[in-house]
């Protein structure tokens, strides 16, 4: 009977270690199309963790929705059916709602500034919370694969000032904290997919959209609204939303495979989009595209009077001003 034991456990053991080595297929999901930047980091993750991982992981990258909406998929995540998901970290508010705040609008100096609040041990708190809560993790530091590289105001008509964006249509995506302040701007504000937001400036439901500036040409968003401005209203990261019961199971050597893909993909996504944004600028103005920086000054008073009514009402997170302040240069 012993000997007995001792081969099933044998047979258990060496069945475990089979299953380890066999090779892995993790399913990504994407809101951008393939060939966009974005699409391009994307495919550069998938490459670089198939060539370190030796062939063992592979990530099949789904681009353009292909598996579903936003909501959809961050359930399939959750379930492990989807096993990343690329999107800003922002979305996982859904479970945490403080993490909207990562993204609040015109109140960091600059990338560094919020680079930093990114890393206080408050924002750790909160992604932390999500793994607990809901099982998913964001690989790597969440601030290395970048998106924009800043965020720029497209639209129908031209904004030179603060006061053109009073009665502005501007497409919105479903964040509460963002349709405040652009609503606390005058702006009205209508819910539209991302990859909606294109046929609805085209029908008129809406005059204008935010977006990354490296995503304006792939998403012809120019060829509806000629008129492209500088806003930098909040910087971005694309965070590598992914499953944590399947990453944890996956051997030591295939993790470290996918945060150094990770890794590499932020560098790549560094140069790629700062190249496209400044190559994709001088083509659009060549097409008759109006591209201009806003003076966000008055923009940026009058949001902070609206975070300090909210603070005073009790509505900001606990902590979030300190975090935010100890963040800044010194």
């Amino acid at each position: 009977m012993k000997s007995f034991w001792k081969r099933g456990l044998l047979m258990a053991v060496l069945g475990m270690a089979a299953l380890s080595a066999q090779a892995q297929n993790w399913r990504m999901a994407s809101k951008m199309p393939a060939d966009s930047p974005e699409g391009k980091v994307f495919q550069k993750f998938a490459d670089l963790a198939k060539e370190y991982s030796r062939g063992k992981l592979t990530v099949q990258v789904y681009p353009s929705e292909q598996l579903g909406k936003e909501a959809a998929v961050l359930e399939q995540m959750q379930l492990g059916t989807i096993h990343i998901y690329v999107e800003s970290a922002f979305f996982m508010q859904r479970w945490v709602p403080d993490i909207k705040w990562i993204a609040a609008s015109f109140l960091f100096d600059d990338r560094e500034h919020w680079a930093r609040f990114m890393a206080s041990p408050l924002v750790k708190g909160w992604f932390n919370k999500v793994e607990k809560d809901a099982g998913i993790l964001t690989l790597g530091n969440v601030t290395d694969v970048v998106r924009g590289p800043y965020r720029v105001l497209v639209s129908k008509k031209p904004i030179n000032s603060a006061d053109d964006l009073r009665g502005l249509k501007l497409r919105m995506y479903p964040d509460q904290l963002a349709t405040a302040v652009w609503t606390n701007l005058g702006v009205e504000t209508r819910l539209l997919g991302w990859t909606e937001a294109y046929e609805g400036i085209k029908n008129g439901i809406v005059e204008s959209v935010t977006s990354p500036v490296a995503l304006v040409e792939s998403m012809a968003f120019y060829e509806v609204a000629p008129y492209v401005v500088r806003t930098n209203e909040f910087w971005q990261e694309i965070a590598f939303m992914t499953n944590a019961r399947a990453f944890k199971a996956l051997p030591k050597e295939l993790q470290a495979a996918l945060l150094r893909a990770h890794k590499d993909a932020g560098t790549y996504s560094a140069q790629l989009m700062q190249s496209t944004a400044d190559e994709s600028m001088k083509r659009l103005a060549g097409k008759g595209v109006k591209v201009s920086a806003l003076d966000t000054a008055p923009i940026i008073r009058k949001t902070l009077e609206y975070y300090n009514a909210e603070n005073k009402a009790g509505r900001i997170p606990a902590g979030f001003f300190d975090a935010v302040a100890a963040s800044k240069k010194k």
